[in-house]
């Protein structure tokens, strides 16, 4: 089973793709990182940018599910559009193709991979870590992007034990 997880915003989209067996394997990384718009960009560009880059990362890895994080409660209100834009974008995207979603907050993300609903981004990592095979991946190359791709794979690792709770 592949799935596709996403940590949506507009400057940058994380993704994460695992790939599981469900033999008790641990899933495989098949690719994580950013989609990146410019803030130069007009904002439509932008969200054009992100529906073409989700649709490209659907087509090559032919996920059975998409996984999206979902806006719960957002503390500046000039970010919560912008951001369900590019949730909306994504879901679109996976519409298209007719692939199933799943949504889930910050909150049922934490507490599933961590199972503590504050848990900071350094203990959100090092559990996906514990996870998932990142063997393929060097992650210290990837700077401050990688809390974006970490998020969006702790995304898709919830959408993973929902399909299996589920199928």
């Amino acid at each position: 089973m592949v799935i596709i997880g996403f940590d949506p915003g507009t400057a940058i989209m994380g993704y994460g793709i695992i790939e599981s067996s469900g033999k008790g394997e641990k899933p495989v990384v098949l690719d994580f990182g950013c989609i990146l718009t410019p803030s130069s960009d007009h904002p439509g560009d932008r969200l054009k940018t992100i529906y073409q880059e989700t649709g490209i990362l659907i087509k090559k890895h032919k996920p059975d599910i998409i996984a999206i994080e979902s806006l719960f409660f957002f503390k500046n209100m000039k970010t919560v559009m912008p951001v369900s834009q590019a949730k909306g974008v994504a879901l679109l995207a996976a519409a298209q193709k007719n692939v199933p979603t799943f949504e889930f907050t910050p909150l049922q993300v934490k507490m599933t991979i961590t199972g503590y609903g504050k848990a900071s981004k350094q203990q959100m990592q090092s559990m996906i870590k514990e996870l998932v095979d990142l063997s393929a991946f060097d992650v210290k190359k990837m700077g401050r992007k990688k809390d974006d791709a970490f998020d969006a794979l702790g995304v898709a690792l919830c959408g993973l034990f929902q399909s299996m709770a589920t199928f």
